[in-house]
């Protein structure tokens, strides 16, 4: 699964989670559990890291997320980002995107495994 695949995916699970409040309900409580039900493929986060899932549909308010910081010295692409790289297409850093692609990026792990 490449990453335009992690975006889609992606997609669908905010789409479902719009269309249908049970499955945000539990996208919210247990997101791995969920993501790995809707997708019917493992979901494998690095260790010691945690995917948070957080309900920003309310209108009034307007948040901000604030990524971790990325050492950009201690940065290894993949074979997939550098032929990106070399072909001309940005590269997407999973550290300081959020969670879009933070989920693609476990996503596409778990279909690698």
């Amino acid at each position: 699964m490449d990453i335009t695949q992690g975006q889609k995916v992606y997609g669908e699970i905010v789409q479902k989670a719009w269309e249908d409040s049970q499955f945000k309900n539990d996208l919210i409580a247990n997101p791995i559990e969920t993501i790995e039900k809707f997708t019917g493929n493992k979901v494998n986060l690095p260790k010691g890291q945690t995917l948070v899932v957080k309900d920003q549909t309310d209108e009034s308010l307007v948040y901000i997320n604030i990524p971790r910081k990325v050492s950009i010295d201690e940065m290894e692409l993949t074979d997939e980002q550098l032929e990106m790289v070399a072909g001309g297409t940005d590269v997407l850093f999973w550290g300081g995107v959020g969670i879009g692609c933070a989920v693609a990026a476990a996503f596409i792990a778990g279909r690698e495994k």
